[in-house]
């Protein structure tokens, strides 16, 4: 079925399109400066030293900076008790100059994590997880404070690419909560047609071939093929998954769910990997801070 090897997908450049979002953050956080004093304020909670959340970490923080939204940073221990932590999130519930709450996961064994994310306070939920932001997600007429970021960022690149949701098939790969799952409440929300497939989907492939958008999220290296993609389709890869390569001085290079250099052959426009959806995900945690803020300064 795949079209002719010369047809080539439209790339979308998510690191072109976070960036345009980034200066309109910025821009607004300016306006809310110069009008009330004051600029939307992002805590960024890490446990313990995990060198993978340290990086993700200093990238939040770095883009705070980028847009002039204040972070505020609270490093705490690997061995930090549950209650403490708790504790920390309590106060940052209760600081006004705080109008979002992140905590960095995975958290250490110790500490159970839903505990620790429903004691944000919803007001202050940016990255969306908050049990009741999930529900008035999944339920039709009801608006969550805050839609989660990498699902949000999905979205938005469909939306700025000029990409048609609305009465479109659309399949989602992978059933996880922090994208799987938010991202089909989101596309039946657009008004999409929506299909989850996952571990237990018989024939993925034959159903994954009937979608006009595709949101790839099983964290599975190359699993989709290009015959496994219609003509056309819109693609948006989330996975970021670490395969061994040689030839790159870190010794791995990272690759999506879909095999990209063949996808581009039958797809009508497809994000890469990286580049595509990640950065997208930085930006609208950003645009979640400031929009928390809004609620907030000036009323």
């Amino acid at each position: 079925m795949a079209s002719p090897s010369d047809q080539t997908a439209k790339i979308i450049d998510g690191k072109a399109i976070a960036h345009t979002i980034r200066s309109e953050i910025a821009e607004e956080v300016r306006d809310l400066s110069e009008k009330h004093g004051k600029v939307p304020g992002l805590a960024v909670v890490i446990v313990g030293g995990r060198k993978d959340s340290q990086t993700y970490v200093t990238m939040k923080r770095k883009a705070c900076a980028e847009v002039g939204i204040k972070s505020v940073d609270v490093d705490l221990p690997e061995d930090v008790s549950e209650a403490d932590l708790i504790t920390k999130v309590h106060e940052l519930n209760s600081d006004p100059d705080v109008h979002g709450i992140l905590v960095q996961l995975p958290l250490p064994k110790h500490i159970n994590e839903e505990n620790v994310l429903s004691a944000i306070s919803i007001d202050k939920d940016v990255d969306g997880f908050h049990p009741l932001n999930i529900g008035k997600l999944a339920m039709k007429g009801r608006e969550p404070l805050f839609l989660p970021c990498t699902p949000k960022g999905c979205l938005e690149l469909l939306k700025r690419s000029g990409i048609t949701i609305k009465g479109q098939r659309a399949v989602v790969v992978g059933r996880s909560n922090i994208v799987g799952l938010p991202v089909s409440l989101l596309l039946l929300k657009a008004d999409a047609t929506v299909t989850t497939v996952h571990s237990h989907t018989k024939d993925p492939e034959a159903i994954i071939r009937e979608a006009d958008i595709v949101i790839a999220a099983a964290g599975q290296a190359c699993m989709i093929k290009s015959d496994w993609i219609k003509p056309g389709a819109a693609v948006i890869d989330v996975g970021t998954n670490a395969v061994s390569d040689t030839s790159k001085k870190s010794g791995y290079r990272l690759v999506g769910d879909v095999d990209y250099a063949e996808a581009c052959k039958v797809a009508g426009c497809i994000t890469p990997v990286p580049g595509g959806v990640g950065p997208m995900t930085v930006a609208m945690l950003l645009r979640n801070t400031l929009d928390g803020a809004k609620r907030v300064i000036g009323q």
